[in-house]
């Protein structure tokens, strides 16, 4: 049975050199490393019940010691979240982050990706 989470950690796995972590890296993680979240989806519920095709907002987080590394990272995200067999939705454009506790600089995007359950 496939999960959204299955999928985007299974197109993702080859990036950031492997460390695609659900939810929250591990401590004393090596950077760059990217996070994941599902934040909602589309709930296609009727009156008949329940639909096999389901939808996630999974949204991503890469985290790098510079900028440039993190804005190049996300664009690969992009590309893999869009490219078959995923074929995700970007949900609007990618926003620039910056973590003063650990002075790490991130890129967030959130894709719409629709599967069966």
């Amino acid at each position: 049975m496939a999960s959204a989470e299955s999928i985007v950690d299974a197109a993702l796995a080859a990036l950031a050199g492997g460390r695609v972590y659900p939810d929250v890296a591990p401590t004393k993680v090596v950077k760059p490393y990217i996070v994941y979240q599902s934040a909602g989806g589309v709930d296609e519920t009727t009156f008949d019940g329940a639909d096999t095709l389901q939808n996630s907002r999974m949204q991503v987080v890469v985290w790098a010691t510079t900028r440039a590394e993190a804005a190049t990272i996300i664009q690969q995200v992009r590309a893999a979240l869009t490219d078959a067999p995923v074929l995700g939705t970007p949900i609007g454009a990618s926003v620039s982050v910056y973590e003063d506790d650990t002075n790490l600089f991130g890129s967030r995007q959130d894709f719409s990706i629709w599967y069966q359950e």
